[in-house]
């Protein structure tokens, strides 16, 4: 039986702001035209299909499409909830959708519940996991006392162990989405910790056939039969160096046979470049990245106005910009910069701070108006004090 490992599709994600449902839909266009060449049985996606719990229209249309692209190349589909999801409304008219060859396992009830596949050499029980927060789980699992994942997930694996213990010779392969030991996070994964420690050891797997991750975004292999596929798209720009990819799994007579990785085409790479805004519009160096999704560090000595827009005019996919000042940001210890100071130099260096080195000219009006600001003081001063002196000795006496 030949199985397509992928996970975090995370559909309906923004990047900066911006919409990737067109890139999603062309990744997932990738994955069904790699199932009818590698004739793959069965996909497999543990968890975060959606990257909220309520999906927008567009989104659940983008996922059917590939969901239905891939059935038509020949493949089964099993799916999972992840923490993303919405357990409830990812599972809706599941035994409907089962009938159509897109079996999804959202619930605690349904964890020793497997897809049950065969080939020519027998059976192939498919279990899944979703993602399974301790403080609501604990007590439907039977174990009121766990407060860890790696408690709730030992849970989960004893029903499946105890339901796997009665078919004998069939082989096996779980779904779970989960932060396994050992694996690195990308930093665009939303935290799981909520609940009790996050992570859950390698071990909690033992006798399992194959073991397909998710979670994680870039593909990863814990052991030979143990691994994340990661995303298929990179979520953030430390993603970038990152080739996205699927795991092909070939489960033999006696278990797992050959895991080839497949690595998935780009549909629009990200790039970091650094400059002023003046030569990362001009410079041919950079004109790889015209079709990348781009976040660019300014180095110009003022704060360029409106850098964005004009980025985009060369770099249409720009999505971020920062400026940082070409001799670096002053610490910000306001009382050790300013002591012993005069004010117009205090008032010359928020200036260069702010917006780069102030002119002459205008270096005349801040004095001015410093001069201005301390003859109004000892204006306000002298009349106080005319108010308060001694009967007789000012013209208050009238």
């Amino acid at each position: 039986m030949r199985i397509l490992h992928t996970s975090d599709w995370h559909i309906g994600r923004t990047f900066h702001g911006v919409d990737l449902l067109a890139d999603q839909a062309c990744s997932l266009a990738a994955m069904a035209e790699l199932v009818a060449a590698e004739r793959v049985d069965v996909v497999v996606v543990p968890g975060d299909v959606y990257d909220r719990s309520i999906p927008s229209a567009d989104a659940i249309a983008v996922c059917n499409r590939g969901f239905e692209a891939m059935r038509a190349a020949g493949a089964t589909i099993v799916a999972t909830s992840g923490n993303h999801d919405s357990p409830t409304r990812l599972g809706a008219l599941g035994s409907f959708a089962a009938a159509g060859g897109l079996h999804l396992r959202t619930t605690i009830a349904e964890v020793a519940r497997p897809v049950v596949l065969a080939d020519a050499h027998g059976e192939v029980a498919c279990y899944g996991i979703p993602y399974l927060e301790p403080d609501i789980t604990r007590a439907e699992l039977g174990v009121p006392q766990a407060r860890s994942h790696a408690e709730i997930l030992d849970a989960a694996m004893r029903r499946i162990r105890d339901d796997l213990a009665g078919r004998a010779g069939t082989r096996s392969v779980v779904l779970a989405h989960a932060f396994v030991v050992g694996g690195e996070a990308t930093g665009s994964e939303r935290s799981i910790a909520v609940g009790g420690v996050e992570t859950v050891p390698l071990r909690a797997f033992d006798g399992i056939d194959y073991v397909a991750l998710g979670h994680l975004h870039s593909p990863q292999t814990l052991s030979e039969s143990v691994r994340y596929s990661g995303s298929p798209l990179p979520y953030s720009f430390g993603e970038r160096s990152h080739r996205k990819a699927v795991w092909i799994v070939d489960l033999e007579a006696d278990g797992l046979g050959e895991v080839r990785r497949v690595e998935l085409p780009v549909v629009r790479g990200l790039s970091q470049l650094a400059g002023t805004l003046d030569e990362l519009l001009t410079e041919p160096e950079f004109a790889a990245a015209e079709n990348d999704y781009v976040a660019a560090t300014l180095t110009d000595h003022a704060r360029p106005v409106d850098a964005l827009r004009k980025l985009r005019g060369r770099f249409p996919h720009a999505v971020h910009v920062e400026w940082v000042r070409p001799e670096g940001n002053p610490e910000l210890r306001y009382r050790e910069r300013v002591q012993g100071r005069r004010d117009i130099e205090i008032a010359h260096s928020f200036l260069s701070d702010v917006r780069g080195e102030p002119s002459g000219g205008e270096l005349r009006w801040v004095e001015r108006a410093l001069a201005a600001a301390v003859r109004e003081p000892e204006r306000e001063s002298t009349a106080v004090e005319g108010l308060f002196a001694e009967p007789g000795t000012t013209e208050l006496t009238a």
